[in-house]
């Protein structure tokens, strides 16, 4: 039975009671009174039970429209971003730089910072990333570069595990060696969250960044490459988590105060 036909009966069970003759001599000599406040009590008590599922329902729609709007942004940010992202290509001229970081973690990028450093566009050159158990000629090896260039001018870093812990060590390494000017060199999907987190860290330094390309997708092919569909999702959605992780103030002091967690490459 719904709520209307209960509020309909009561009404009426509550109306009869309140037309019967009073009696002259009745006790009760107030109950035509009574059965008004009666009535009054009843439909409150109805209409608030009637209002009850509404407040439910205007609550249940109002928290569907902002998940859908959210779902809306999120949607339409990764694909601001991933434009942005598959567009990015290495600049055809480089200003040189006082270091060049390298973060590791995609393919072609130590490759690509150690032939800057051929180039000349730096003093010394930050390997940030390294496994533990990576030997230096290992990495000279796989990169082709001489020995005596990683002896000089190579330092390598095994603390980070992240790109958080990328950018740390990398502020530390550019604060111990009073660098102002830095090349990025990393992945391009890769490419703006780095940025993000180094920027938090070194706000004065010039980070000029110098993204690896291995697979070209500017012409939209990577809407229908899985693969990259799924890095490139993943990536955003780490970016995001980054942009919010700015809310909170960063322990930049700290971490510049701290000594580099970096060897030289012949050590």
């Amino acid at each position: 039975m719904t709520s209307k036909h209960q509020f309909s009966r009561l009404e009426t069970s509550v109306n009869a009671l309140c037309s019967r003759t009073v009696r002259r001599d009745s006790p009760s000599p107030q109950l035509p009174v009574n059965c008004k406040a009666m009535t009054g009590i009843a439909s409150t008590s109805v209409e608030s039970g009637l209002r009850r599922p509404r407040r439910m329902w205007v609550g249940v729609r109002s928290a569907a429209a902002t998940i859908f709007l959210f779902f809306v942004l999120y949607v339409a940010g990764f694909g601001i971003f991933a434009d942005h992202v598959v567009r990015l290509r290495a600049p055809a001229e480089l200003n040189p730089a006082d270091g060049i970081v390298v973060l590791t973690g995609g393919q072609s990028r130590i490759d690509t910072g150690m032939d800057l450093l051929k180039a000349g566009k730096a003093k010394r050159l930050l390997i940030s990333g390294v496994n533990p158990v990576a030997r230096v000629d290992d990495l000279r090896l796989a990169t082709g570069g001489d020995r005596a260039l990683f002896n000089c001018c190579v330092d390598i870093d095994r603390a980070a595990l992240n790109t958080v812990g990328n950018a740390q060590e990398s502020a530390k390494w550019v604060s111990a060696n009073t660098y102002g000017s830095i090349i990025v060199v990393t992945n391009n999907y890769h490419m703006p969250r780095s940025l993000l987190e180094m920027r938090r860290i070194l706000p004065n330094a010039d980070l000029q960044p110098y993204p690896v390309v291995n697979t070209p997708l500017d012409d939209g092919a990577w809407i229908s490459n899985p693969d990259a569909l799924r890095v490139l999702l993943i990536e955003y959605t780490k970016y995001i988590a980054a942009l919010a992780r700015g809310l909170f103030p960063a322990e930049k002091s700290e971490t510049l105060s701290a000594p580099p967690s970096t060897t030289v490459a012949h050590k």
